[in-house]
């Protein structure tokens, strides 16, 4: 990995090949307007300070383009490497004009998680999306923009930048909700000792997950503070409970992610318990068939020994005599086995 301190290059390092382009909404309490474009001077004529500007940068892969749109928003060159760094651990920001925020979002793809990368700007008339693709994980917000449900339209941006880290942090909690519902599943699967239904392989793939959710949320636990409960010029008090709300379905999605981590841990020592049980019996019953039949090869090896006077050799019901003993000898041994309740 490159020093980013000593370059001033700006490097998408994503895979994702969606052609940049943005949507710029602008709203306040008389209307919206609504504007699209590949270029910043596509929709430049849409931007009006003083408004709330809600500025959507879908596909990061042209990089000038970004720079382009960071410029106008007067956001620095440190910051736009950030956005471009699609590996950059979630993080909250407080700058002189501008809060800037990293999240993962998290998706469901082909049985596991994924994360994909959020970067919001908000300054005091606008607030700027990056993502990498075309998803619009917002289409709610900017229908309630337009709708002005719950009165979004009278609102300041910080009140925009609240919702759209909810709407992160509750597909979160939602996540994670369903992943403690597979896991009761598994639980019960387990302590019904149908281990063949759960192999490790399962319960490994469930750990991907965890840790996937930990790395998205838990680096913004001692973070949230820096837009809710200090002093911020960008965040007003009129909107402060809207920022509680965000901090209550945080902790409440850490809280899930901790029960997880214990869910998890019990699995697996159960999963290990039942192994250990299930190898249990099957050393007692190879530990029953040794005690049956030490008696009979502790027989057979008299009648197998070569002295020359053995009257039973010479009788002639002999050998049926000692079938009757030794099937008689292993069925006295089961029963007894079997009534002390060890088999």
């Amino acid at each position: 990995m490159s020093n980013n301190l000593l370059s001033e290059k700006l490097v998408y390092t994503g895979t994702s090949r969606v052609r940049t382009h943005l949507h710029v909404c602008t709203y306040d309490r008389d209307g919206v307007d609504n504007g699209s474009g590949r270029t910043w001077g596509d929709v430049a004529g849409i931007y009006r300070p003083g408004k709330v500007n809600f500025i959507q940068v879908h596909g990061l892969c042209d990089t000038a383009v970004v720079g382009d749109v960071c410029t106008h928003l007067g956001i620095g060159l440190l910051v736009q490497q950030d956005i471009l760094n699609v590996g950059h651990p979630p993080k909250i920001e407080q700058h002189d004009t501008f809060n800037f925020v990293v999240m993962k979002r998290i998706v469901a793809s082909g049985g596991e998680l994924e994360s994909r990368h959020v970067c919001i700007a908000q300054g005091q008339d606008f607030v700027a999306v990056f993502v990498e693709d075309d998803t619009e994980f917002f289409t709610d917000v900017v229908a309630a923009i337009d709708d002005d449900a719950f009165k979004v339209r009278m609102r300041q941006s910080d009140y925009l930048l609240s919702v759209l880290m909810n709407s992160v942090i509750t597909a979160y909690v939602a996540i994670a909700s369903d992943m403690m519902d597979d896991l009761d599943d598994v639980e019960e699967k387990l302590l019904s000792l149908a281990s063949d239904d759960v192999g490790i392989s399962d319960l490994q793939a469930y750990r991907r997950k965890y840790l996937t959710m930990k790395k998205s949320i838990m680096p913004l636990k001692d973070q949230m503070m820096r837009l809710s409960y200090i002093q911020n010029p960008l965040t007003h008090k009129a909107n402060r409970p809207f920022w509680n709300d965000v901090g209550d379905h945080l902790s409440l999605s850490l809280q899930m992610v901790e029960n997880l981590h214990e869910t998890l841990s019990s699995l697996v020592e159960l999963y290990v318990s039942n192994n250990d049980l299930r190898m249990n019996n099957i050393m007692k019953r190879l530990t029953i068939v040794s005690t049956i039949f030490i008696p009979l090869t502790f027989l057979a090896g008299i009648w197998g020994m070569n002295f020359a006077d053995m009257p039973e050799l010479d009788w002639r019901y002999g050998y049926l005599m000692a079938w009757v003993l030794m099937i008689g000898i292993g069925v006295a041994i089961y029963l007894y086995l079997k009534r002390k309740g060890w088999y």
